[in-house]
């Protein structure tokens, strides 16, 4: 069986071509992909070669970790009880190993995916192509609770950057009942859209206290420029992807006895409760959506989505 997929062929040049299918295991079930959102971080890496080493790195690779479809059928037992994953099922599925012949580098913008049952979330109701933007909510709830692997940090009062990861980092603060943080971001194209929280230019904030700065930026500078606005004992929470070396001056992190931490991806604890906080109306993904592409103009998707700034979130559209 062949689908169609986005395939990177090497940096900078991409096609869309039919990939075979890997033959279906016990417990796969098989998606007719509805949406695909493109990620501006490690996407774009990929895209332009920036991306520093990485497991499974290594081309021609279809890209794709933001994906939401329907269950056409199920391959064996897929969950029991109530749980368990059924063909009419709307699901989201972040990545998949669907394709023969290349390297599923996350695999997930295809027309057809197989994917392990345990692998993918069922979504409730038809948030449209909203829905792709689950992982990058989980993803922004994992900078706080690491996966329920420790006692969650402070959550942010400064958050670096308003594209969509500071949008829904903001959103879930306020859902949290936590202090509405503060939000700089240095494109004026990007510094409308605030619900409950302040954005601005860094050059206007004068504060020099703050206790938890997210940055969300992947700006590889950040460290030199937010360590003196910190309180003493403060932390910065590095929740970007960088493509180079990260440094900063040790005098004032010394005198404010700096802490450094770097948040990885998600869990499935975090998607699980982001899953949770939308089916409860506590967290709301509208309005980071701007634009829409079907598959025939990927190659001019791809070039809006890294390059203008008014384009929050870009998604293929796959539905026939």
């Amino acid at each position: 069986m062949k689908a169609a997929a986005i395939v990177f062929d090497r940096p900078r040049e991409l096609s869309v071509r039919q990939l075979d299918l890997r033959p279906p295991q016990a417990g796969d079930i098989e998606v007719a992909v509805d949406f695909s959102g493109i990620s501006t971080g490690t996407e774009r890496m990929l895209w332009d070669g920036s991306m520093p080493p990485f497991p499974g790195l290594g081309y021609p690779l279809v890209p794709g970790y933001e994906t939401v479809g329907t269950v056409l059928r199920t391959h064996g037992a897929c969950g029991t009880g109530s749980g368990a994953i059924q063909a009419g099922d709307r699901v989201f599925v972040p990545g998949s190993y669907s394709f023969e012949a290349v390297h599923n580098l996350f695999g997930g913008a295809g027309e057809r995916l197989l994917v392990p049952h345990d692998r993918v979330v069922r979504i409730e109701g038809d948030g449209g192509a909203d829905s792709i933007l689950l992982a990058l909510a989980a993803t922004a709830y994992h900078t706080v609770s690491q996966g329920g692997t420790t006692d969650p940090d402070l959550p942010p009062d400064l958050i670096i950057g308003h594209g969509v990861m500071g949008r829904l980092l903001a959103r879930l603060t306020v859902a949290a009942g936590a202090p509405a943080p503060v939000v700089w971001e240095t494109q004026p194209q990007r510094q409308s859209g605030a619900r409950d929280y302040v954005v601005m230019h860094p050059d206007d904030d004068e504060r020099k206290d703050y206790r938890a700065v997210y940055d969300v930026s992947g700006d590889a500078d950040i460290l030199q420029r937010v360590i003196p606005r910190l309180a003493r004992g403060g932390e910065v929470v590095l929740a970007g992807f960088y493509s180079r070396d990260l440094s900063f001056a040790y005098a004032p992190a010394f005198m404010r006895e700096a802490r450094i931490r770097v948040a990885a991806e998600w869990r499935r604890a975090d998607l699980l409760a982001v899953n949770e906080l939308l089916n409860t109306g506590r967290l709301e993904l509208d309005g980071l959506v701007t634009h829409t592409e079907r598959p025939g103009r990927a190659g001019e998707a791809y070039e809006t989505a890294f390059r203008d700034a008014d384009c929050l979130k870009m998604v293929m559209d796959w539905r026939h």
